[in-house]
Parts: C-alpha cells; sequence; structure tokens
C-alpha cells in the first residue's frame, strides 16, 4: 500500500466520523469560491453562480 492509499483511508475515516463538519465546511467552501466569483464578475452573473453552488453543494452532501 502506497503512501496515497494510506492518506486516502485516513480521510475517508475521517470523513465518515465527521459528517457535520465536512458538510458546513463545504459549505463555507462553496459560498466563499462563489463570492469571489461574483466580485470578479462585478455580479454579472450571480444568478448563474448561485445555481452552481446549490449544484455543488446538493453534491457534495450525498
Amino acid at each position: 500500500m502506497g503512501v496515497f492509499d494510506s492518506m486516502k483511508e485516513k480521510v475517508e475515516e475521517l470523513l465518515g466520523q465527521n459528517p457535520d463538519k465536512v458538510e458546513e465546511l463545504s459549505d463555507a467552501g462553496i459560498e466563499k469560491a462563489g463570492d469571489a466569483v461574483d466580485q470578479a464578475t462585478g455580479g454579472k452573473f450571480s444568478d448563474q453562480v448561485d445555481q452552481g453552488e446549490n449544484m455543488l453543494d446538493e453534491k457534495i452532501g450525498e
């Protein structure tokens, strides 16, 4: 087993033990990324950015 396999197993174990924290962190990251895109585009695509944020949140939340 390689180093990356070992790291992957550890991450999967931690994710399984802390699903609420993972959801909280992913929501914060998605929101921060969306805000950065909105700022960079002057809010021109805010509706599309919001749709993308929602789609990512649904996919990650599964």
